[in-house]
């Protein structure tokens, strides 16, 4: 398409840049009104002041029938989408952007605690990250990540999100089938309990897979290598969405390849040599009580 767009717009997230082109349709200020996702999930994305990449990552063209395609470079939407989808595929790339420059989105909650810091990783299951995150900001933990920490080739969080729960969904984005967030903070603390955050990039030492479930008994097992591997490429490719509808009838492009998984593997290999465990448990606080035993 050689048309001028009638918006470009460039977002960042550290050193990783990705290029928003939109064509037609009514004139609008930014691709997004809101970034709250897009913060939820990659832990600070900003918008450039003015656009420095020479061709766009994503192409809107908001007349004609709608479709989404992929062609190994570039993300084209056609038609009208509703924010949830453009935002989706904005972090599914904005997170291959982040890769090629040593920057690994983990979906993870992380902490310093008792001068450790440690991942609460989704992995798998992604049964209780953030109910640990805050019994150890309870028990005295600094916050260093929420939903997402973002962790370079050297094993180090570099960013985190903020945001313990995210709190908005846009259209496109609804889940019934996700409990209220408060629920589980009343039946467990009444409140919702405050703690500080952590400011610096500190090595991660070790990681720690939760599953709580009221009916658990506490059981905790140090993974064995393939199980740390597998647990850790599930948080990484939680982002590309390769599972996941855009919309009704729409898939997700797969912007995945199997060179890019290769490297993932080589970067997961090398992280996973510090201990993982997994720990079951019927409650946040029988949790941390696990977690205090290993450390």
């Amino acid at each position: 398409m050689n048309e001028q767009p009638q918006l470009s717009e460039e977002f960042s997230a550290g050193a990783a840049h990705l290029r928003v082109d939109v064509h037609g349709g009514e004139p609008r200020d930014h691709v997004l009104d809101d970034l709250s996702f897009l913060n939820y999930r990659l832990a600070d994305v900003r918008i450039s002041p003015e656009v420095t990449l020479a061709d766009p990552d994503i192409i809107w063209n908001r007349d004609g029938e709608k479709a989404v395609t992929y062609d190994g470079r570039t993300v084209t939407f056609t038609g009208p989408w509703p924010a949830g989808p453009i935002q989706k595929v904005i972090v599914a790339v904005l997170a291959l952007r982040m890769e090629a420059v040593g920057l690994h989105p983990s979906h993870s909650a992380a902490v310093n605690y008792r001068g450790k810091t440690f991942l609460f990783l989704g992995g798998e299951s992604n049964h209780g990250k953030s109910m640990g995150l805050i019994e150890a900001g309870v028990r005295g933990a600094l916050q260093v990540a929420s939903e997402t920490t973002i962790i370079s080739d050297d094993g180090r969080a570099v960013a985190g999100s903020a945001d313990t729960f995210l709190v908005k969904r846009t259209e496109g984005t609804e889940r019934s089938d996700k409990a209220a967030p408060n629920k589980g903070v009343e039946k467990f603390w009444g409140e919702m309990p405050t703690w500080g955050r952590y400011a610096g990039t500190p090595n991660i030492d070790l990681v720690i897979v939760p599953a709580i479930d009221g009916n658990f008994d506490p059981a905790t097992n140090e993974l064995i290598p393939f199980e740390r591997q597998f647990q850790m490429l599930h948080s990484l490719q939680n982002y590309f969405l390769t599972n996941e509808l855009l919309a009704p009838g729409f898939v997700m492009p797969m912007v995945d390849d199997d060179t890019l998984r290769a490297k993932r593997a080589i970067f997961v290999d090398r992280f996973c040599e510090r201990p993982f465990y997994f720990i079951r448990a019927a409650t946040p606080q029988v949790l941390l009580d696990e977690v205090d035993r290993i450390l």
